[in-house]
């Protein structure tokens, strides 16, 4: 299971509407490594003119795991993207970039997200995750 849902947060769900601020909250408990790299990485983006901020801190393999499930999920991601104001972008197991919103259509953004960078980021030790 990729959050711990409250009482609260599945009421509103039933009901047909799901608070931004509540979603966000229950990511950030849920997912506290997840977030904090987000976080981390909104931080750094505007403190530089850069691009993008990218982490490539290898986690722990439960870090890790919070990683892939914050980002392979479209609700979650779309919300931390949406919560930062940033644009996410994932090439392996760990290593997430922060890019300015409305990039996707860069040259910086295409390269990272591209086939190329995906080979070169892999190594037999990130085989498995």
């Amino acid at each position: 299971m990729s959050l711990d849902i409250s009482p609260a947060l599945l009421t509103q769900a039933e009901a047909g509407e799901v608070s931004q601020a509540a979603f966000i909250e229950t990511v950030r408990t849920s997912l506290p490594y997840a977030y904090q790299v987000v976080a981390g990485l909104r931080e750094e983006l505007v403190t530089t003119t850069a691009e993008f901020v990218d982490n490539n801190t290898t986690p722990t393999d439960d870090e890790r795991a919070q990683l892939l499930r914050a980002l392979a999920s479209n609700a979650i991601r779309g919300s931390l993207e949406e919560h930062f104001g940033v644009k996410l972008a994932f090439v392996n197991c760990h290593r997430v970039a922060a890019f300015r919103p409305g990039i996707e259509q860069g040259d910086a953004y295409r390269e990272f997200t591209s086939q190329r960078t995906q080979v070169l980021n892999q190594t037999p030790e990130l085989r498995s995750c």
